[in-house]
């Protein structure tokens, strides 16, 4: 599976140099994302679909984006 090479950050990326956040890129069938300090290292990587049940999951844990930015570390 090739990754994606259309990154964009958050909107939710923090102050100064908008470094803590994640980047999500996507293609026709399936989403990645990854830390946006550490772009060489592990992506995920989502069928489409499933994508979208991730960020539910997250939306009902946690109250933001930024919580979910908060625990990657």
């Amino acid at each position: 599976m090739n990754i994606p090479d259309n990154w964009r950050k958050s909107s939710y990326s923090g102050a100064g140099d908008g470094n803590s956040c994640v980047e999500i890129a996507n293609a026709p069938t399936h989403i990645a994302i990854r830390d946006s300090k550490a772009p060489a290292r592990a992506t995920l990587t989502f069928p489409t679909g499933a994508f979208t049940a991730f960020l539910d999951d997250l939306k009902s844990a946690h109250s933001t984006v930024t919580d979910f930015a908060r625990f990657r570390g």
